[in-house]
């Protein structure tokens, strides 16, 4: 018996692995701008860290980028350090870059890190470029704006989106419809309830932020809700609220603070860093969201959801649910039987299921993303080509090559760069960023907190019944009627929102509830737009990175589902473009 077993494990092995096999390897295809503007010395790839020239703010010596280049194609670790030069401060200790050679290791379960790709980012002289430095620049200047005035009944500071959204869409790429990467609108048009929101079904709908990233579950004490904020996390709670960064604390704005960042110096320990006053408030400002993924674990967001589905009890996908004891037995006339089953789930199908594939995703998604990252894109970050606006005029002088680029496209954007000049204390087109630090020490496309998104949110999606919709649970006969949470059948749609001051949340009705799909497609919305709203990607970023994310899940379902022998087992979820997809079905 036991050599039979170790035979039919064997098996699966084999099974899995031809089936990782069999997925097409696709080509890995960047823009051309690395190897279009190289004359120019690079300046459309990411050189953070490298020595830059202090008068354009390009790499200083094109030998240096290539030296990175050719470490980065060979997959050393130790070459970084041996074969790069890079400039040091006696003030500041350095910043490394942040796995540069993880797209080269192999995983065991779920798709290779070179078995999924992205397609090209958007290249230089381009309209789609230049929206969405343009929207990068609106959402710096948006910062301290309430999120209430990012939906369409507004409040605060509604002027300024609708100065955003009159700038954004006098823009070609606005006018052609969002050819490339869709932005979600009402009848072709950016609103308040539509700007800044991604592209998934749902995003569009209700409060800009996902009630993820506000409510809590309740505990078994009975002695807190879903509106106290506190997610149960076993006998502890996690508590939404997050530290409060200094309203109009923006970094990066003069030019030697900008130059000091490339240079890859550290800046957190030789000047004060973020300034976080020490309070806590729910996230009520883009500013808020932008504290929250400077400092998350990466997957914190979706482990929280699903800790808060869980805890509220909210209906597994049907074909999940008949297999972990999560749905009512019935007969053939759709009537209940009143039997109950007497299989539950919890190391299979269960609970300690789910919260452990919601996080082990992750890894492979950051594998994945660091070969987009450092081997097939090495974009520049967003702190780096505005600062390709602040001298556009002297780096097109100086580089024929560049036939003007920089300069049409500060040129397009205009009326955003004139606002951003009037918003900084020293009049330049500097990034205004989030954080001292700018962005990370590694490329800007793809993303990884959105690759992270994608893949645990397609995760979660498989496991629950995405159609449920949020409110006050009609079903008297349910241990949790009366109470607010995802059910089939709801006595009120409501919503959660933070009351005055941010301390508090607050029920609001709703006439069109809220679905679990839209609210989880959302919240991989707001994690990876949060970090757009910091300064440190774009929107093709979170758009073609979501999209990633959810491949490698649905392949490391696949995996899965191939190593239930008895049970049959179906995965079902909505992706991100809305389509259905169904994993296991014979």
């Amino acid at each position: 018996m036991t050599q039979n077993r170790a035979e039919s494990a064997l098996r699966i092995r084999i099974d899995a692995a031809k089936a990782a096999h069999h997925r097409p390897h696709p080509r890995h295809v960047s823009n051309g701008d690395e190897e279009r503007y190289s004359a120019a010395h690079y300046p459309m790839s990411f050189t953070k860290g490298l020595d830059h020239d202090f008068g354009l703010g390009l790499v200083a010596e094109k030998r240096h980028f290539e030296a990175f280049r050719n470490c980065i194609d060979e997959g050393w670790i130790e070459a970084f350090t041996a074969r790069v030069p890079v400039p040091l401060s006696e003030d500041c200790a350095r910043r490394k870059w942040e796995a540069p050679t993880a797209g080269t290791a192999y995983d065991l379960e779920g798709p290779d890190a070179q078995a999924v790709t992205m397609p090209p980012a958007p290249a230089l002289c381009s309209d789609e470029l230049a929206f969405e430095m343009a929207e990068v620049y609106e959402l710096a200047l948006l910062r301290d704006v309430p999120f209430q005035s990012f939906d369409q009944d507004g409040g605060p500071g509604d002027g300024q989106i609708d100065d955003a959204i009159a700038r954004l869409s006098a823009l070609p790429y606005a006018g052609a419809g969002f050819p490339s990467r869709p932005r979600m609108t009402a009848g072709g048009s950016l609103t308040r309830q539509t700007i800044f929101r991604g592209s998934a079904p749902g995003v569009e709908k209700g409060p800009y932020l996902s009630q993820f990233m506000w409510i809590g579950s309740g505990n078994q004490a009975g002695s807190s809700g879903v509106a106290d904020g506190v997610i149960t996390y076993g006998a502890q709670g996690i508590d939404q609220r997050v530290l409060v960064a200094e309203p109009g604390d923006d970094y990066m704005q003069d030019w030697q603070s900008w130059y000091d960042v490339q240079q890859g110096f550290d800046v957190n320990k030789c000047s004060p860093g973020q300034n976080l006053s020490g309070k806590r408030r729910f996230i009520c400002t883009p500013r808020d969201l932008a504290t929250y993924v400077h400092f998350d674990a990466l997957y914190q967001a979706y482990l929280n959801a699903a800790l808060i589905l869980l805890g509220m009890g909210t209906p597994f996908d049907s074909g999940i649910g008949k297999l972990s004891g999560m749905r009512e037995m019935y007969n053939p006339l759709n009537q209940p039987t009143g039997t109950p089953q007497n299989t539950g789930g919890f190391a299979l199908y269960g609970g300690p299921h789910i919260l452990t594939l919601v996080t082990e995703v992750a890894t492979r998604a950051l594998k994945a993303v660091r070969f987009q990252k450092f081997n097939t894109h090495l974009r520049l970050r967003p702190e780096a080509l505005a600062a390709r606006m602040e001298k556009a005029a002297e780096i097109d002088k100086t580089f024929p090559a560049l036939c003007g680029c920089f300069s049409e496209m500060r040129e397009q954007i205009g009326d955003t760069v004139k606002a951003v000049e009037s918003f900084n204390p020293t009049g330049t087109a500097l990034l205004p960023m989030a954080f001292a630090e700018g962005s990370p020490m590694h490329p800007t496309y793809g993303a990884g907190h959105a690759t992270v998104a994608g893949a645990c949110v397609t995760i979660l999606k498989a496991f629950f019944d995405t159609g449920t919709v949020f409110g006050i649970n009609a079903d008297k006969g349910s241990c949790h009627a009366g109470q607010p949470g995802f059910y089939h059948d709801i006595e009120t749609p409501l919503f959660f929102a933070p009351g005055k001051g941010c301390e508090t949340l607050e029920p609001h009705k709703i006439r069109c509830p809220l679905t679990l799909e839209g609210e989880l497609n959302k919240l991989a919305a707001n994690i990876s737009i949060g970090r757009n709203m910091a300064g440190v990607h774009y929107f093709s970023d979170y758009y073609d990175s979501l999209r990633m994310g959810e491949q490698i899940a649905i392949g490391m379902l696949e995996e899965q589902a191939m190593c239930y022998p008895t049970d049959q087992v179906v995965f079902s979820l909505a992706s991100f473009d809305g389509d259905c997809v169904r994993i296991g079905a014979r």
